[in-house]
């Protein structure tokens, strides 16, 4: 048997939207993207789509990475390949930052960053409802459909409290487990098969 076919995804009912996520397949084998859950904040057939890579920390707070700042400890995350030098927030603070757009129910993509400052300052945000990403991840028109005919993506649901209760460095192995035993040799999957 083919390696690559025994790690294939063999159906996959749910259609990319807003609010989904991706689940890398295993035999990824790229830094951004190698092990990635992404959350999919738009997606439009004929326009394309853009997503946050949700679970890739990287070794730097939100107040070193950003000049000017508000004093904030919050770790940062690499959100994607797509403008990495840029800061994008997600967060539970719906309506009272201006602009933000829902994702699903209860979590929200940016808004004002001069209204979130404030909050931050008041302690109304914070790391328990706010989250931080360079960059972002994007398909053109048609591309990420293409990519999930290639089975390089699992789609998958999540909740506001799955997004902030399991820890980013845990999800890929979490929601491929909530997939099933159909899945399973995913989790014993080498990260580096070239080292095997």
């Amino acid at each position: 048997m083919d390696l690559g076919e025994k790690f294939k995804i063999h159906s996959n009912s749910l259609e990319p939207k807003a609010g989904k996520i991706l689940i890398s397949e295993p035999l990824m084998n790229d830094f951004h993207f190698g092990r990635s859950v992404i959350l999919l904040v738009d997606h439009e057939e004929s326009e394309g789509s853009f997503g946050i890579i949700i679970n890739k920390p990287l070794n730097m707070m939100v107040n070193h990475a950003v000049e000017d700042f508000a004093d904030f400890e919050a770790p940062v995350y690499l959100g994607g390949p797509v403008c990495d030098n840029q800061l994008f927030f997600i967060h539970t603070l719906g309506s009272i930052i201006p602009d933000a757009c829902p994702i699903i129910d209860g979590l929200y993509w940016g808004g004002d960053l001069d209204t979130l400052k404030t909050l931050i300052s008041t302690g109304i945000a914070n790391e328990d409802n706010t989250r931080f990403y360079l960059g972002y991840a994007g398909w053109d028109a048609g591309q990420l459909v293409e990519e999930l005919v290639r089975n390089s993506w699992l789609i998958s649901d999540i909740t506001v409290e799955q997004y902030l209760q399991t820890p980013p460095e845990h999800m890929w192995q979490t929601f491929v487990n909530q997939m099933g035993s159909r899945y399973e040799m995913w989790q014993r999957f080498p990260k580096d098969f070239q080292n095997n």
